[in-house]
């Protein structure tokens, strides 16, 4: 098969931290239940680069015709330096030999399709006359490594070059750890975080109902692609589960059974990791391929306020991009109160407008914006309620993927906290809380009641965060 195209794609931005890329890569992977080659493991855990990738390959010609092999896997492409003759015509045979779909862009427009483990297809690159850059389109794999080039010349051209100072091969799309991300004009930026939302904009609902009645939850969920607005003036592409992000909270007592079908109506492979689950990753966190189906059921054993999020590597790439939410499973002997929200904290990182978040800044720990259930300042504009001696409970999951959460009601301390599956404060009366800390892929709950009517902000008192839209308000109102 021959496959070309003259158009070529924007870009993607690449990581700039090489070790940290490398080792986040192998363990979202590990997570995931998907094996990583000997070598791709032992560079994650020195800091090197893949070691199929330091020499490159000088493609032999016949008659002007070159065919190479090029093998596609997590996170490397083999060769990853190819050097050709002037006016060589190169045909590429592209095999998938990793354990997700994969493909091969290069930089004058021709690609492959969309490979599964183990196909292989013949990309036709045309008269060699200029160096070419080659990279995985799938979004986030580029970033974490799978680029190629192809340089025009003769054999000294593929002597590797080390970086000064390190002894470790300088690779394309892999810049020096020490460097710094440069800004991808393409993203989209928001003018100011706290304008009001477009109209039609309506927040996720809060509002947490009591636990449902039975012991066996079956619910069917589904995976899109979904355009969203995800701050003023900001479109994204965001990978969902059932639509919206965060996702369906699920509640369930201790013991419970949960089984959670999921059908995946994407072009990319996900999966689901419960963190209230046991089991071997590879066993429990089965993958579901575009257009398959798969039934998650597990017992929840013990109480909290739990995560849920896709696994697929890279996973930060999955988890910044939409796809986590929340699991409440409620402490035996749960005291009554008279109302419950539940707040999952996260943040985005910009891409071009209509398209998924920039993986560059999730590695660089550098969000456009911190949110609570999705959208910046989003309980400012409309406010949760509550009413002057009632007793409400509020539910924080940190979704991540970087940063922690310090939960604070500016003007009522806490008298109950949970996290960490036990009570650190339990409605006494000598001693409150002020912050409830919870750390990415954690959960807990606070407990206050409010003495006088009034608007009440609510923050994540890493001031940074909360400026970046981590910010909402309860509005209290007398019985």
């Amino acid at each position: 098969m021959t496959e070309r195209t003259g158009v070529p794609t924007a870009s993607e931005p690449a990581s700039t931290r090489t070790r940290r890329t490398h080792l986040l890569v192998a363990l979202t992977a590990a997570a995931a239940g998907i094996g990583l080659v000997a070598a791709t493991i032992a560079f994650a855990g020195s800091g090197h680069q893949h070691t199929g990738s330091r020499a490159a390959v000088v493609a032999p010609a016949t008659h002007g015709v070159s065919r190479v092999n090029v093998t596609l896997a997590e996170f490397h492409i083999d060769p990853a330096r190819l050097v050709v003759a002037p006016g060589t015509h190169l045909y590429l045979v592209v095999r998938n030999g990793g354990h997700m779909e994969h493909d091969l862009r290069l930089s004058n427009g021709a690609h492959t399709r969309l490979l599964e483990p183990g196909q292989e297809t013949t990309l036709d690159a045309g008269v060699v006359r200029t160096d070419l850059s080659g990279w995985c389109t799938v979004p986030g794999h580029r970033a974490a490594g799978m680029t190629m080039t192809i340089t025009v010349g003769t054999a000294a051209a593929a002597a590797p070059t080390p970086q000064p100072g390190t002894g470790v091969m300088e690779m394309p799309g892999m810049p020096a750890e020490s460097g710094v991300a440069a800004p991808n004009p393409a993203d989209a930026t928001a003018a100011a975080l706290d304008t009001a939302p477009p109209p039609g904009w309506r927040p996720i609902d809060a509002a947490l109902p009591a636990a449902p009645s039975g012991t066996v939850h079956k619910v069917t969920w589904h995976i899109r692609d979904v355009v969203t607005t995800v701050a003023p003036g900001v479109t994204q592409t965001l990978w969902t589960f059932d639509g919206r992000v965060p996702g369906p909270t699920l509640r369930g007592r201790v013991g419970d059974t949960f089984e959670v079908t999921v059908v995946n109506d994407t072009s990319m492979t996900h999966n689901l990791d419960f963190h209230a689950e046991s089991g071997p990753p590879a066993e429990v966190m089965t993958p579901i391929p575009p257009g398959g189906r798969h039934t998650y059921t597990f017992v929840a054993r013990y109480a909290g306020a739990w995560l849920y999020h896709c696994g697929t590597a890279p996973m930060l790439m999955h988890v910044a991009n939409g796809m986590y939410g929340a699991l409440i499973i409620d402490p035996p002997n749960l005291a009554p109160v008279d109302r419950e929200y539940v707040l999952v904290a996260s943040e985005f990182f910009f891409g071009p407008p209509r398209g998924p978040g920039d993986y560059a800044k999730m590695l660089a720990d550098r969000p456009d914006t911190v949110v609570f259930n999705g959208y910046p300042f989003a309980y400012k504009w409309r406010p949760l309620t509550a009413v002057v001696g009632q007793r409400i409970r509020i539910w924080i999951v940190d979704a991540g993927p970087n940063r922690g959460v310090a939960f604070h009601v500016i003007g009522e301390p806490f008298t109950t906290t949970y996290v960490d599956g036990h009570y650190a404060l339990q409605n006494t009366s000598d001693g409150a809380a002020q912050t409830l800390a919870v750390d990415p892929g954690d959960g807990g709950f606070v407990e206050l009641t409010f003495s006088r009517p009034g608007d009440y902000p609510f923050v994540d008192h890493q001031m940074a965060d909360a400026e970046l839209g981590a910010m909402g308000t309860i509005s209290v109102r007398t019985p």
